[in-house]
């Protein structure tokens, strides 16, 4: 039996040194850690990653905590997020190609 999971959405754009350090990867971990769900993708910028991810609010705030800081070689210059309501669209979290 499935429960609504997503009251919350946390939507991000992470800008610096983010692709190519495995960060999408750390995302993920961390996300599926607090119980998100939602999705982590490289920009076509190279330079971003934008990340969607749905859940309680404690947790997508813990989430955009540690956005800021990411896996050990990245480089976080700057994290633009919004929060709003969440959509249950999402079953799982996980990386989807830009």
């Amino acid at each position: 039996m499935n429960e609504p999971r997503a009251n919350t959405r946390l939507s991000a754009r992470v800008i610096g040194r983010v692709q190519g350090v495995g960060y999408r990867w750390w995302v993920n971990t961390q996300a599926r850690s607090l119980g998100l769900v939602g999705w982590v993708a490289n920009d076509p910028d190279e330079r971003a990653v934008e990340v969607v991810a749905e859940g309680p609010a404690a947790s997508l705030q813990q989430l955009e905590r540690l956005l800021r800081v990411g896996p050990p070689g990245a480089r976080v210059e700057q994290v633009e997020a919004s929060i709003g309501p969440g959509s249950g669209s999402f079953t799982r979290f996980e990386i989807v190609r830009s």
